[in-house]
């Protein structure tokens, strides 16, 4: 099995001698080729923080981050936005479509601009709109969709380069119910049937139990692990078991 991201005794601290905050300590864990793990705990645990390491956006004070066989603490500033280009694609809560694009636009842009040709740029824009259901909204501009569909649209913009790893920073934060569904059920079939490998942060049960794997973060440390197992209703409530024996807050 093919590991995409290795991250080993990572550790990251703010401030100056004497006035140190240590905000990760000795983080240590393994994604493979086709994963779905969620990064879950309390405000301030550190979950964000991780995040941008493991996608170049930070640089850790100690330890290694392997993101597809290249270690990332040697890329110069100059070869990271290639890096992020080619290996990486980001999900955000706020979605960032430009609103002067359409939608067809927007999700085509990594594309347009790794200099694509505009036929296999389209094949492939409509290709993977379909998975999230966007097919018919490709002509209208972001004022024009619901948040779920800008939510959707973002998550295929992501996915347009095939990236090795895809990042998400609570996708489903400022969706209703329903648009969340929709999209975790997108991700689920585009981990599914693409074998897309996709590391969440999410505050949500919910949501944490469409991914495959959980772990728990606490203070700057791993707390533990969770797989999933068969059943997402099972995994959803060890995930509810957990949380409660870790004081239930997050």
């Amino acid at each position: 099995m093919k590991e995409i991201l290795k991250i080993k005794d990572v550790s990251k601290d703010y401030g100056i001698k004497g006035f140190k905050t240590n905000v990760l300590r000795n983080i240590s864990l393994t994604v493979n080729e086709g994963d779905f793990v969620s990064i879950m705990g309390p405000s301030g645990a550190g979950k964000t923080t991780l995040l941008n390491l493991m996608s170049t956006l930070d640089k850790a004070t100690s330890g290694e981050i392997i993101l597809d066989g290249i270690d990332v603490s040697k890329v110069k500033n100059k070869e990271l936005s290639k890096l992020r280009r080619d290996k990486i694609g980001f999900i955000f809560q706020d979605y960032n479509l430009l609103d002067n694009m359409t939608l067809m636009d927007n999700i085509a842009l990594p594309l347009a601009l790794g200099k694509k040709k505009s036929k296999e740029i389209e094949d492939r824009v409509i290709e993977i709109a379909k998975k999230f259901g966007l097919a018919n909204h490709l002509n209208k501009y972001p004022y024009q969709l619901s948040g779920g569909q800008k939510q959707r649209g973002a998550a295929a913009r992501s996915l347009i380069t095939n990236p090795s790893v895809i990042f998400a920073d609570e996708p489903t934060g400022a969706l209703d119910s329903r648009s969340a569904y929709e999209l975790l059920d997108s991700l689920d079939r585009i981990n599914k049937e693409n074998n897309a490998t996709i590391i969440m942060i999410t505050h949500d049960p919910i949501t944490a139990s469409y991914s495959n794997e959980v772990y728990m973060i606490n203070d700057g440390n791993i707390k533990c692990k969770l797989n999933k197992g068969e059943s997402r209703k099972e995994f959803y409530q060890k995930i509810m078991d957990m949380l409660s024996a870790m004081g239930g807050e997050l």
